[in-house]
């Protein structure tokens, strides 16, 4: 495979063994290369405009510029015609952080000790335009969003449990049925097999879905269904 067709990633993190870690992993990939390391995320930011990777591998808290301004620099790109996705990495499982981070524009998060076979396929998906989020986080996610007084900064607080969201209402059964099943961390071939409709139903449906609640990606309707109170 030529360098030409390989997914071009940059890694950020200010720690200098986990950014060899990752970058052995990746380069052991015929269809993947990591172009360039960043220690914080100003560096993130000009190896992002120089060198226009597919992927950026984002830590969170990193000394100088954090990874959330980071993201949120590098996805305006994206927005400007450069297409250019964010994978926020953290030790965290969830927290406040990676919430504004998905918020910023990243495209997903995954955990530092995700299992490489993982990671891998995290970046494949990621690059393929759809968005990942770590099935761990999913029970800590349900009980941050759940709480009555759970708000992240620069956003609306999330509706409380009598509210109708419209763009809710414009959701057939079967499409609310298809984001719970996003929202639980399932990949289209799950949740296929799990509502016994064909792959293809549940690409359309997932399309639909997105379109009607004016979600970017997977991780934005996975915040949605929370916010609505759809997984309980």
């Amino acid at each position: 495979m030529s360098d030409d067709s390989r997914i071009r990633i940059v890694i950020a993190d200010d720690q200098e063994l986990v950014r060899a870690g990752f970058t052995m992993v990746i380069n052991s990939q015929p269809d993947m290369q990591v172009v360039g390391q960043a220690s914080n995320g100003d560096e993130a930011i000009r190896l992002a405009e120089q060198l226009t990777p597919d992927i950026v591998l984002m830590d969170v808290r990193m000394p100088g510029m954090d990874g959330i301004t980071a993201t949120e620099h590098i996805t305006r790109m994206a927005t400007e015609g450069r297409p250019i996705r964010v994978i926020i990495l953290t030790t965290f499982d969830l927290d406040e952080y990676v919430m504004a981070a998905i918020h910023a524009g990243a495209s997903g998060f995954l955990l530092k000790d995700t299992e490489p076979e993982t990671l891998l396929r995290s970046i494949r998906t990621v690059y393929q335009g759809n968005a990942i989020i770590a099935p761990t986080a999913t029970k800590r996610l349900i009980e941050k969003m759940l709480e009555p007084d759970f708000h992240i900064s620069g956003t609306a607080p999330a509706q409380p449990s009598g509210y109708t969201d419209p763009e809710l209402e414009s959701l057939t059964e079967r499409e609310r049925e298809v984001l719970v099943e996003i929202a639980h961390g399932l990949s289209n071939q799950e949740i296929a097999d799990k509502l016994f409709i064909s792959l293809p139903t549940v690409k359309t449906h997932v399309a639909h879905i997105l379109q009607k609640i004016n979600a970017r990606d997977r991780v934005q309707a996975v915040v949605f269904a929370y916010e609505n109170h759809l997984v309980q």
